[in-house]
């Protein structure tokens, strides 16, 4: 799995000009998903992501996790996080999982962020064409990816 992490202070997803999801201050999260991913990658993922300290403390030094914020999630997934550039202009997205893997995968790691942070998170619709906005804060642009933990 791959992960791109915004702090933000409000951020939102539109369907069809209809809010989908939307926040206020926390994390909007754009997740990619390949056929190599599974549970221990959602498992760690997850708690990766609600006990990143990038939220600022009161001496404005990021020290705080979006638990010590109670700051929300805003899931999007995108599979476009698994591009290939490597040969040519045309990105190849062959390392994306097909929707019948990569829901399911979705739908866990949903589940498993909102256990993490005890509420529930907002989200996109898995495949639908999605209009983000957001207010990044910071900008604080965080990329993870569960194959490469560094």
């Amino acid at each position: 799995m791959r992960v791109v992490i915004q702090r933000v202070n409000e951020a939102s997803v539109k369907i069809n000009e209809e809010i989908a999801g939307i926040i206020q201050k926390g994390l909007l999260v754009l997740l990619g998903i390949e056929d190599a991913d599974t549970d221990e990658d959602i498992v760690w993922l997850s708690n990766k992501i609600v006990n990143l300290r990038i939220f600022n403390d009161e001496n404005e030094v990021m020290n705080k996790s979006i638990l010590e914020v109670g700051g929300d999630i805003l899931l999007v997934s995108q599979f476009t996080l698994h591009a290939s550039t490597k040969k040519g202009n045309r990105p190849s997205y062959i390392r994306a999982s097909k929707p019948e893997v990569a829901i399911p995968l979705y739908e866990k790691m949903i589940a498993c962020l909102e256990m993490d942070l005890h509420k529930k998170i907002a989200t996109g619709i898995f495949g639908a064409d999605m209009k983000v906005s957001l207010l990044n804060d910071g900008p604080v642009t965080i990329v993870m990816d569960t194959k490469n933990k560094e």
